[in-house]
């Protein structure tokens, strides 16, 4: 199994942990939690910053000093309606108690501590077609460059259609040479609809030193830490995605595959 590939530990409970330490990188972290109705995860930033993000169901959520009510509401990431999330700054703890079976996303990285604690979305964020043909794919944008809410994160949602493609034509954004490029880690949280589907990434460079197919299941978790990496889900499964990207500048700039730079005319 590939190195990039991280299957879920478990179906309750605390079910994927990337850390910068245990990805051998520098920024991204990544938590997911299942809950059941009445359970509850917590945790504390520490000197990061956080964006949780609500992937589906409801609970009551108290952060940064604050009962924040009960956020969320979609009960299944596929009626793509926008999610309920909450930013939160270092040096703060949060507790979510799920009022009904829930996935809470906890999205992490660096932070000077500038932005306060704040909803982001639902309100807001506007399902966003983007390509065309086999590679259309619809986007929620919770936290991208446009918004200044975070220090280094940016998360988005992308909903693939059966059959299509993503994150393509081919791209990487591994070096920190702004504004031709950008250095984001990357991690992607999948899901599959039905659930017993599957779908493809491929994570490589031009020069061969990385080149990575995954076959990825409902509740994967894929890790980029450099190179292109563009997705396909076959007839008859959608995909979805949860992204997270975060490095030493808060911008997204990308340099596309040589031999694919054709297309991104079409994107």
């Amino acid at each position: 199994m590939s190195h990039l590939l991280r299957k879920p530990l478990g179906e309750r409970g605390l079910v994927h942990d990337v850390t910068p330490e245990n990805a051998g990188w520098g920024y991204v972290g990544f938590a997911l939690h299942r809950l059941k109705a009445g359970e509850r995860a917590e945790g504390a930033t520490g000197g990061r910053e956080v964006i949780l993000v609500l992937v589906e169901g409801r609970a009551r959520v108290a952060a940064a000093g604050r009962d924040w009510g009960e956020l969320g509401g979609r009960m299944s990431v596929f009626e793509r309606t926008p999610p309920h999330s909450l930013y939160l700054p270092p040096a703060a703890i949060w507790q979510a108690v799920a009022t009904t079976d829930c996935i809470v996303a906890v999205c992490s990285a660096p932070s000077s501590g500038t932005h306060p604690a704040r909803l982001l979305g639902p309100d807001g964020i506007v399902l966003t077609r983007r390509g065309e043909g086999a590679n259309t794919r619809f986007i929620h944008n919770i936290a991208m460059e446009e918004a200044d809410v975070a220090d280094s994160l940016l998360v988005t949602e992308v909903y693939t259609p059966a059959g299509n493609w993503s994150s393509y034509p081919s791209h990487r954004h591994d070096e920190d040479d702004f504004p031709r490029i950008t250095y984001l880690e990357e991690t992607y949280y999948m899901r599959l609809n039905p659930p017993q589907g599957f779908a493809f990434q491929r994570v490589y460079c031009e020069d061969g030193s990385l080149d990575e197919t995954m076959c990825v299941k409902d509740h994967d978790v894929t890790l980029v830490p450099r190179g292109h990496h563009p997705c396909g889900t076959p007839y008859g499964y959608d995909l979805y995605y949860l992204n997270v990207m975060a490095g030493p500048r808060r911008a997204w700039r990308f340099v596309a595959d040589p031999d694919h730079a054709w297309l991104m005319q079409k994107r």
